[in-house]
């Protein structure tokens, strides 16, 4: 099960509040499900040099209401396949809350996230914990750990993946 390290290592890329799934990834794109044709386009509304920028295991922080907007699974899709390793943030809206864990991706909630964080700053997550430390500034935020159950999703890839596992499927 083990397919996923549930501590993560990558600069932060800062975002405000109420980003919504169409600024994660635009609906002109939305006629593929294929992950790196979302992922080619991640956020280029917001900022046209996020992917430029972005390098693997890198980390999305935002403030309030993160992914809010339409219920499509697209937008967690894009940020996962683009090679952010997790989304921290304030809070995030609950269809997105829901469908980046669907799909493996690892999110944190915590208060003022984006009022802590630097743009560029490095962070280590401890997503078993709910840790937060910005080795930049040295402090550390803290959240509520998922419950097991969540932790083995995320782990497994997403919820097909985890119910695949257990059936003794390959995912």
């Amino acid at each position: 099960m083990d397919q996923r390290d549930l501590v993560f290592r990558g600069k932060a890329h800062l975002f405000e509040d109420n980003v919504d799934t169409d600024c994660i990834i635009p609906a002109r794109y939305l006629d593929t499900l294929d992950p790196d044709e979302l992922a080619s386009h991640c956020m280029e509304d917001l900022d046209q040099d996020f992917l430029k920028n972005l390098r693997a295991g890198d980390i999305i922080v935002a403030g309030e209401n993160f992914g809010c907007g339409s219920s499509r699974e697209h937008a967690p899709l894009a940020i996962k396949a683009s090679g952010v390793s997790c989304v921290i943030a304030s809070s995030f809206a609950r269809i997105f809350f829901r469908n980046a864990i669907n799909i493996g991706l690892p999110i944190l909630e915590i208060k003022d996230a984006s009022k802590k964080i630097g743009a560029g700053d490095t962070l280590e997550v401890d997503l078993e914990r709910g840790e937060v430390r910005n080795e930049t500034s040295s402090i550390t935020l803290e959240s509520e750990p998922f419950p097991p159950f969540m932790q083995e999703i995320i782990n497994a890839g997403g919820l097909i993946n985890s119910v695949k596992e257990k059936l003794g499927r390959k995912p």
